[in-house]
Parts: C-alpha cells; structure tokens; sequence
C-alpha cells in the first residue's frame, strides 16, 4: 500500500471533512472521488491501480492508498491511513464477470463477484465504522445495482452479488440505528463507463458495444457521482435509504428504448 506523498496528507486533511471512496481507479469511483472533493471533502482515493489514483489525488488534492477490498491486511492499512475520524465511505468497488446462464456458470466467476461486492465491501465497512462514528455525523453509500431489485437471464451471478450486499446494507442499517452513521444504497440502471461491460465480457468491445447500442443517453458516471453527492450533504438527520437511479430510456432492467 502506497500513499501518494504529492498529495495532501491525511494529518492536513483533518481540517476539511473527509471521505473514502473505494474502486476509485476509473468510472463511477473516479468521478465520486472528483464530486466530493468539489464539494469540500478531502478525499482517499482507494483502488488497486496505484497508478490512477496516485493522479487522480493529486489533481483533486487527496490521498492516494492502494488497496484491494479482498484482503483483511490491505484494507486494515487502508483503516490506518484514515485514521480515527472520517465522514463518508462509498463502498464503490465491484464488479460483474461474465453473462452465462445458471446451467452453465463460471463459478470461479461467480466467487469473485460475491469476494469483491459482498465480502469487500463487509471488510471496509468493519474497518471503518469506528472512525464514522467518532466523526459524529458519518454516512456510508453502498453501490448496489438495479441488478439487486430484478433477476435477469444471464446475471444470476452479479443478480445474487448485488442481492448479498443489499442485505448488508439493510441488516447495517438496522444495526447502527442508535449511531451516528447514515447506511444508504444507491442502485444505478444502465450506466455507460470504460470498463463496466468490457469488463464482464472479459475485454470483448463488440460485446462490451451491444449493451448500449441504440441507447441515446445511457447514464454516465458524473450522474452517479451527482446523486451520491447529494446523498451525502444532505442534512446528518436525513437518511436516503435507498436511490435508485435510471436513464430515461430503462423503463426496466428488461425494457430498454433503443434506436431501429
């Protein structure tokens, strides 16, 4: 683990509220990191790619600290950076792999799923809570999918992923109910990034295209960055469980509008 000594350090950052933001080498997690530094917040930019987030913290004036979600060390060292007070963690590190039917799944697949979106994201959260609670007024934004709410031919896999850390997210919320720490999810549709489909059909483009072709305006990850923004400013006694956050074309996760 590295943290990014161009950058500011985590003991200047303790004058200005400061957030967690996990997979944040690219896509939703780059841009979330890039919204809450625009709202005031010092940022760690955390993700495996020390590289990325090395120049993203320095653009935005953060922390870098390489880190992977599936190990308890790296995340313990994640912990020890941030130290004993933080305001926000957005559990943004995930993934899909794969599109096969359930006779016929990758099951090594389907563990990585359930390793980086259930396991990870339950790792962060148990190393960080303390210091959200110290802080008196945390939130944490879990990012679920609409793959989390409808089953789909092909995404049992990531479906049961995203169903696992829903149940996290709601069993932490009736939890830490006495504490000071908003639990929120936010459940996007369709969102275009660089590496979400390329990703999961394992560095295909053609296929990695076919998601979104006819779709005039699929969502991007600033939109995603926006709302988790808004999640998280709004007023410490205002909790937004749950946000779920479609383009306009995705009537469902089945009924999408596309060009002839």
């Amino acid at each position: 683990m590295t943290a990014d000594s161009s950058a500011a350090s985590p003991a200047a950052s303790r004058a200005a509220k400061t957030a967690v933001v996990t997979g944040a080498s690219s896509g939703i997690g780059a841009a979330t990191a890039r919204a809450l530094a625009a709202a005031g917040y010092h940022v760690f930019c955390a993700a495996r790619r020390s590289d990325r987030i090395e120049a993203l913290a320095a653009e935005i004036g953060g922390t870098a600290v390489a880190a992977d979600v599936t190990s308890a060390e790296s995340v313990a060292q994640l912990a020890a950076v941030v130290g004993d007070r933080l305001d926000v963690l957005v559990n943004n590190a995930g993934g899909a792999f794969g599109m096969e039917p359930v006779t016929a799944a990758d099951l090594d697949a389907w563990q990585r799923m359930y390793d980086v979106n259930v396991l990870g994201t339950t790792r962060v959260i148990k190393a960080l809570v303390p210091a959200l609670v110290a802080s008196g007024a945390g939130a944490i934004v879990n990012l679920g999918s609409t793959a989390a709410r409808t089953a789909y031919e092909g995404g049992a896999g990531y479906n049961a992923a995203k169903f696992g850390e829903r149940a996290v997210t709601e069993a932490l919320r009736l939890e830490l109910f006495d504490q000071p720490v908003r639990v929120m999810e936010i459940d996007p549709g369709m969102v275009r990034t660089d590496e979400f489909a390329l990703t999961r059909f394992n560095g295909d483009q053609a296929r990695a295209d076919a998601v979104y072709a006819g779709v005039d305006e699929p969502l991007v990850a600033e939109d995603v960055a926006d709302a988790i923004a808004w999640m998280v400013t709004r007023p410490a006694h205002v909790n937004i469980d749950t946000l779920v956050i479609k383009p306009r074309a995705q009537a469902a996760q089945h009924k999408v509008h596309r060009r002839a």
